[in-house]
């Protein structure tokens, strides 16, 4: 990553030559947001005064994410970067200074309670380390509307003129989040506590489970840059099928090799892929935060009735 920051200082990315108002959408306000999840919260929130760039897009990886000249530059013209914090993307901090970014910064889980994340102390090897936090925040309805208040907020602040078309939005959108929430609840309400158990690829879904009451395996940590131990991938095929477990998912970012060997050695089949960490492409499943919880909870409850 260090090398990667430095390549962009040496292109001369950093400088105010590249803050040029003919690069900006006419009369919108330039906004960058970290990862596809978030730049759909910002499009929602900033409706057509904003326009958006999203620096990890659909089905891609975060944890993993390499940045480019064309990234930098794309910071440094916007007036509002918009991070998810909690450990899950400490790189673009760092893209933001390299590049000589001036702007504001929110962080849009500011104000969420964080989840401690146990023994995960060793994923850091690769500068995508969690620390103690878990930071998939955005898995419970709950906290997005935390997120989408603090956009708006921070909206508000850079375009003041916009500040009541930034409320109205996020007060639709709030509402649209309570009621998939109550519908969440109810789709797991009829599946039997000692049946909701389920595997997925990498550990995503702590703020998910803890909400809705689901218990979330997984080989990988929380983040997907790590290597599972043989002895942790047998232990977790033991796990299969001692607690005779079917409901097995990969995720849309992920390498689906892993966990479909597991799957074959513990005699199990392997449901839809679910979004965690990225969107679908346009016109996908989940292009759309909505869209992706719907998903994800349809097919989760799906998959937990046949444990």
């Amino acid at each position: 990553m260090n090398r990667v920051f430095r390549k962009l200082l040496a292109a001369g990315i950093a400088g105010a030559t590249l803050l040029s108002s003919a690069s900006f959408a006419a009369d919108k306000l330039p906004v960058v947001a970290s990862f596809s999840i978030l730049g759909d919260l910002v499009r929602v929130v900033g409706g057509e005064r904003v326009s958006v760039t999203t620096l990890v897009g659909p089905d891609e990886d975060a944890h993993v994410f390499e940045p480019k000249p064309a990234d930098a530059k794309a910071i440094v013209q916007s007036r509002l970067l918009v991070v998810n914090g909690l450990g899950f993307e400490p790189w673009a901090q760092k893209l933001a200074k390299s590049a000589g970014y001036k702007g504001a910064t929110v962080v849009a889980s500011k104000g969420v309670k964080p989840r401690a994340m146990a023994g995960e102390a060793g994923h850091g090897d690769k500068g995508h380390a969690h620390a103690e936090n878990d930071p998939h925040a955005w898995q419970n309805p709950g906290n997005v509307v935390v997120y989408a208040r603090n956009i708006s907020a921070a909206l508000s602040q850079a375009d003041p003129a916009g500040s009541p078309v930034y409320q109205a939005n996020t007060d639709a959108y709030v509402k649209e989040l309570q009621a998939l929430d109550a519908w969440a609840g109810a789709q797991f309400a009829s599946i039997a506590a000692d049946r909701r158990k389920v595997i997925t690829s990498h550990d995503a879904f702590g703020y998910f489970g803890a909400h809705y009451g689901i218990r979330f395996l997984a080989p990988q940590g929380v983040s997907t840059d790590a290597e599972p131990s043989a002895k942790n991938v047998a232990q977790l095929i033991r796990q299969i099928q001692r607690e005779k477990i079917s409901a097995v998912f990969v995720e849309n970012m992920s390498n689906p090799k892993l966990l479909a060997q597991i799957s074959k050695d513990a005699g199990v089949g392997v449901g839809q892929a679910l979004y965690v960490d990225a969107l679908s492409a346009a016109g996908g499943p989940a292009d759309s935060y909505l869209k992706l919880m719907r998903h994800n909870v349809t097919q989760l409850a799906a998959g937990m009735k046949l444990n």
